[in-house]
Order: structure tokens, then sequence, then C-alpha cells
């Protein structure tokens, strides 16, 4: 009852909710980054959802798109700007998620929505982790975020998979307000961002 009804209604109401009380910062965070990126305050890609189905997952764009003289992206430290680093470590980034979520391809709870690429490079133990809606936030995030190798993000998220209750999901929400607050777990040490993920070998 709770996964297949109750929680999919209750994340629709209050992402619609919660976008309408976030919309001034949502519109003060879109002005801030047009100027800071020189252009697109949005950054959509897509990503891989419920078994599997793609969807556009929404979020604000934390850095430019400069590039050097052969054409190719600078870093991501030298691309990060100000305003990019502050919205990345107040987790405004994920606002315009709510949009994902109202949509019903995300879910405020479950594994974070990852790169397509990554599908084939599962195991049959981590391709599990698509048995449930994508989330904002997740088991993994609220147990180190991008500070934890990729092997322990899955282990994570398919642990979510298999417990899955109202209970947990309250519990991290919770979590994630508090990571939030301390911003824990950001990057990976040593990065601005966390490295792709090459597979199991």
């Amino acid at each position: 009852m709770y996964k297949q009804f109750l929680k999919p209604l209750a994340d629709r109401l209050v992402a619609l909710i919660a976008f309408i009380c976030l919309f001034p910062v949502f519109a003060i965070v879109t002005l801030l980054l047009i100027v800071a990126n020189k252009g697109d305050a949005f950054f959509t890609q897509a990503r891989p959802g419920y078994k599997n189905r793609i969807f556009k997952v929404i979020k604000f764009k934390t850095m430019t798109d400069e590039r050097d003289t052969d054409g190719n992206l600078l870093p991501d430290k030298d691309r990060l700007t100000a305003v990019g680093s502050f919205v990345r470590k107040t987790s405004l980034d994920e606002i315009p998620q709510l949009i994902n979520v109202i949509k019903g391809d995300m879910s405020f709870v479950g594994p974070r929505p990852l790169l397509v690429e990554y599908l084939e490079l599962y195991d049959e133990a981590q391709i599990r982790r698509h048995d449930v809606k994508p989330g904002i936030t997740g088991w993994a995030q609220v147990n180190g975020r991008n500070a934890i190798s990729w092997q322990q993000k899955f282990a994570y998220d398919v642990w979510y998979v298999e417990h899955q209750s109202f209970w947990l999901d309250i519990k991290v929400l919770f979590l994630t307000v508090f990571k939030v607050f301390k911003a824990e777990g950001i990057s990976a040490e040593g990065q601005v961002t966390i490295e792709k993920f090459k597979g199991n070998n």
C-alpha cells in the first residue's frame, strides 16, 4: 500500500506545496546563476529511472561551459563559480528536481539518478537500485554522499530497495536536513565532484 499508492501520492502533493513555497528562492537562484554562468541557469540530462526508464533530470547549473583553446571543457574546479559552489554546498541545486517529483519521474527518497552509461556497468545486484524510483535524497546520501566509494554507494542503494518503508523514508529525510546543515560529503576527497563510475573491475 505504502510503496505503490501512498508514497507516490505524498511525493507529488508535498513536492507541489514545496515548490510553491520555495518559488521565491527558486527565482532568486535562477537569476544569480544566469549572471554567474553568463547564460543558462538549468542543467538537464537523460537519466535512468524506475525499471531503467529514461527521463530528463532537472538541476541548477553550478558550473560554466568554459573551454580551453582546443575546445575541451576546463576541469570542474575551474568551471565551478562562487554562486555555484554556494548552491551546491547548501543543496539548493536540488530544488528544480521537485518538478521531476511532480511529474512522477522521481521520489523524495530513493537511489540518486545516475548516468545512462552506467547501466551496462552494474552487476546483477547493483542494477536492483532501479527497482524503485530514483530520489532527490537517499540512504547512500545520508551515509556519505559523494565521500564514499561507488561500491559502498550502490550497496546502500540496494539495501534501501530491500528495506524501503515509511519510517525509513522519514529517517532519511531528517538525516538529509542534518547533513545539509553540516555540509558533509559534498565531494569526494580532493575532488570538486565525484569521479565517474568505471565498473567493478
